[in-house]
């Protein structure tokens, strides 16, 4: 009996990176929930120290004033780079966002002022994308150890000192030696 050849297919893009139909989405009022890995993020991945965990949470659609709405709610913690110490440290993520979804830059206008645009070119968006954009405006652009947190660096010496009374001179002495000459 023979058996049959293999066929070797791409791999598939995990679901929350595939396209969806916006105005589908919102027109039915839908409620996806996801978790995201980090390491699915290329976006984010260059500030992370560390591409393990994941981000967790829903998105729901809405339609308002003729626009397509995300509300986006979402958790999990993030390992950073401590631009004081460069030592990882995590930020925990807790956000939830309403975003109006346009499909062209010249939509932008008919977004209403509570809602932050994202352009979902021809009508279609991830839930990958919504996820990342999110993080982005989420997570601190220079990361560092809260002050109650111990960073790696010892505290930097007082620039002031009890010397600071005494000025010196070092130039003092150069117009003699000019008149030597």
């Amino acid at each position: 009996m023979r058996t049959p050849d293999t066929y070797y297919t791409r791999p598939m893009s995990p679901p929350w990176f595939k396209p969806l139909d916006v105005d589908r989405l919102s027109e039915a009022e839908a409620d996806i929930a996801f978790a995201v890995p980090l390491a699915e993020l290329p976006r984010l991945r260059s500030q992370l120290a560390s591409v393990e965990g994941e981000v967790r949470g829903h998105v729901r659609f809405a339609r308002a004033a003729g626009i397509a709405i995300a509300e986006v709610a979402m958790s999990g913690v993030a390992r950073l780079v401590c631009q004081r110490c460069l030592e990882a440290m995590e930020i925990p993520v807790e956000t939830a966002a309403r975003v109006g979804l346009i499909a062209a830059e010249a939509d932008m206008s008919r977004v209403p002022e509570d809602l932050e645009p994202v352009l979902a070119l021809e009508g279609r968006i991830s839930i990958g994308e919504l996820v990342e954009e999110e993080l982005l405006l989420t997570l601190p652009i220079v990361p560092l150890h809260a002050e109650t947190e111990a960073c790696a660096v010892a505290p930097e010496a007082p620039l002031v000192t009890d010397e600071a009374d005494e000025t010196q001179r070092p130039f003092e002495g150069l117009g003699e030696l000019f008149k030597r000459k």
